[in-house]
């Protein structure tokens, strides 16, 4: 390994709180698809696999906590509240908040564009961490890795009020107790490489277009949207002029 590598994954340990026996792991962790690309004749591997483990790993570790502080809540607001854990958005601030970005491994072609700050890379670095924590120290470890990363936005939520959690439900409640149609959710626009797709969407209420949302994943544009739509509403009913 090389050592500017290995000195950079060292401070990345102290920052995660864990050191690596198998310290490979945490450098596939780090290295995005790209970067596997442009070094093909190097066999280097890439994080998507350990993405995809990390993002089973999280879901159950984070089920299974919410299960146990809040065991009287019904499916709904639990899977509210998993939802809100677990997003995208969660994560990249919960990546942010370590550093992760200055740690990726990126092509010439992602560092112009800005890659180390796009929240959707390090959303998926970050699942992939917690599937390198897990291989490489257990389920016990990776359990209290999570719990420590997520404590204090699990802390902040207001049980009695998930609304904040999952905009388009909100939405739809709100649609519902004023008598007014189901929204529609209409995607308008794509932009941007294949691996990096922004998806821009229309909430319409009947006919009109009441709010635009902008995300790498529909379903994320779709709480960008529901959120614009909902603080709107409640603006005109409370007769405040927008």
């Amino acid at each position: 390994m090389e050592k500017h590598l290995k000195a950079a994954l060292t401070d990345l340990e102290k920052r995660i709180s864990y050191q690596f026996q198998t310290p490979v792991l945490l450098e596939r962790a780090v290295t995005h698809r790209s970067f596997a690309n442009e070094h093909h004749n190097q066999n280097i591997k890439h994080n998507e696999a350990l993405e995809f483990l990390g993002d089973s790993v999280l879901g159950f570790i984070v089920s299974l906590w919410i299960f146990e502080l809040f065991p009287t809540l019904d499916e709904g607001k639990l899977s509210k509240i998993k939802a809100y854990l677990v997003s995208a958005r969660t994560l990249a601030r919960r990546a942010e908040a370590l550093g992760l970005g200055q740690f990726l491994r990126l092509n010439r072609g992602e560092e112009k564009t800005g890659g180390r700050s796009k929240k959707t890379l390090l959303a998926d670095a970050y699942e992939a961490i917690i599937a390198a924590i897990f291989l490489d120290g257990g389920l016990v470890v990776a359990n209290s890795f999570i719990r420590r990363e997520l404590y204090h936005d699990l802390k902040k939520l207001n049980v009695s009020d998930l609304s904040a959690t999952d905009y388009k439900s909100a939405l739809q409640e709100y649609l519902q107790a004023l008598n007014l149609p189901t929204p529609e959710y209409v995607v308008v626009d794509t932009f941007g490489p294949e691996h990096e797709r922004i998806f821009q969407i229309e909430l319409r209420i009947g006919q009109e277009c009441v709010a635009t949302g902008k995300g790498t994943a529909i379903k994320i544009a779709h709480q960008e949207a529901a959120r614009e739509a909902l603080t709107k509403l409640r603006l005109i009913n409370s007769n405040i002029t927008l």
